[in-house]
Order: C-alpha cells, then structure tokens, then sequence
C-alpha cells in the first residue's frame, strides 16, 4: 500500500483520531477535579447539604435540616416537595432509597415501587381489550409507592414527625413560582 493510497489515508485519519480521543481522555483523568470545567456551581457543606434538579425542594431539604431533622428526615422533605411540584414524579409515583447508617455501618434499601391489585391479572386486560395495562388512570399497573415508603422511612429513620417533615411541601401546595419548563407542559 502507498502512502498516498485512499487506505492509507483512512488508516492514518483513524489512527490520528483514536490518538486524540486517548489523549483528550488521559489528559482529562490527569487534570485536577478542581482544574476541570463543569456546568455545575462547586458545593461546599461542613455540616449537611441538600441537593435536588429542583432549587425549592433542596430549600425543603435545607429547612428541615435547620430545624433539627437528619438526613432522612430532609430527603423526605425533598421527595415531599418534587412530588407536589414536578409532574413527572407526583405524589402517585414509585420511590427507591439506599439509607447509611454511619454508627453500624449498614446500608438498607426501601423499596416504594407499589404494588399491583390482586386482580391485575393478563386476563383481566385481554378481556379488556387490552394488549398491556394501561400507564395511567385507575386501571395503572401499579398502587402508588411513594406515600408509603416516605412514611416508612420516617418510621425507621428519621427524627422529625410527618407534619414537620411535610410542611414545606404543604406551603408550596398552596402556591409556589412556577419553572418555565413545567409551565410550557401544562401549556
């Protein structure tokens, strides 16, 4: 093969391309976190912090924290106020959590998925008419999980009663600043 020669030339494209693909990524690796570009505002938190996609349920978070709660109590309050505020979560959804205990070390994992009704059966919905169950609406696959696993683990874990855990997201059901991003769903 020359050096001149379309396949020659294609070789040293790849080979030019995978070299800089490889030194992008180690020179990326090598950098400090620090030294990285990011989007992201670098968060700085001595005591606790509260993070969300949602500014006013990190505020539900940070608010119960300042009120002596833990960090269970504040991730309810978060789940608590993105599921009176964002749609696509909503009070009827479904919740995972992993939970630390750092004095025993132990992880334990809640599972809020909900649960279907003993007659959701494939022939219940082939009778129907359906070929699968419906996504929403009364006949939904499942119960909703999250009620219950928020409550579940303020039970076990947390410190705060429900009624203060709840209470950011109870003022912001009263109203709150809407985002574009959900006034333009609605809309």
């Amino acid at each position: 093969m020359n050096k001149s020669s379309p396949s020659h030339t294609r070789l040293r494209c790849r080979t030019a391309t995978a070299v800089a693909v490889a030194l992008v990524a180690t020179l990326s690796l090598a950098l400090p976190a620090a030294a990285q570009r990011t989007t992201k505002p670098v968060l700085h938190g001595k005591q606790w912090m509260a993070i969300t996609g949602k500014p006013l349920a990190a505020t539900a978070g940070a608010v119960t924290f300042t009120r002596g709660g833990n960090a269970v109590d504040a991730a309810c309050a978060m789940l608590a106020a993105t599921s009176t505020m964002w749609d696509t979560l909503g009070w009827g959804g479904e919740t995972q959590a992993l939970i630390f205990n750092p004095e025993t070390g132990e992880v334990k994992g809640i599972n809020a998925l909900g649960v279907a009704p003993t007659g959701a059966t494939a022939e219940f919905f082939r009778e129907q008419g359906m070929v699968y169950p419906p996504e929403f609406g009364p006949l939904a696959a499942v119960t909703p999980g999250t009620p219950g696993g928020l409550m579940l683990m303020l039970a076990e874990y947390g410190r705060m009663s429900l009624k203060e855990v709840l209470a950011p997201a109870m003022e912001m059901a009263a109203g709150y600043p809407i985002e574009k991003a959900q006034a333009d769903n609605i809309g």
